[in-house]
């Protein structure tokens, strides 16, 4: 894996991340009971988005360097999930 590639894993990862921890805690205007005209009941009222922002880093980091151990010290490759058998033996 190089530079490039470990760079655009951690960002899907990352993003992945914290569209799963996007939802968590919102608290709505709705339940809030403070809707602003012209807005929607489940508007956020409470995001807190810095917190998940450091959060989804730090948990994303950690899911990458599991990847990257998998990947770069070879515990599981391409050929191990070779269920039809295409990459054994010689091409014609």
């Amino acid at each position: 894996m190089g530079v490039a590639s470990g760079i655009v894993l951690f960002l899907v990862i990352w993003f992945m991340t914290f569209l799963v921890a996007l939802p968590i805690r919102i608290q709505t205007q709705g339940e809030a009971g403070t809707t602003v005209e012209g807005t929607h009941h489940g508007s956020p009222e409470k995001h807190h988005l810095r917190k998940k922002f450091i959060i989804t880093t730090a948990v994303a980091f950690v899911i990458w360097a599991i990847a990257a151990y998998i990947i770069l010290g070879e515990v599981i490759t391409v050929r191990d999930i070779d269920f039809f058998g295409t990459m054994s033996g010689a091409r014609n």
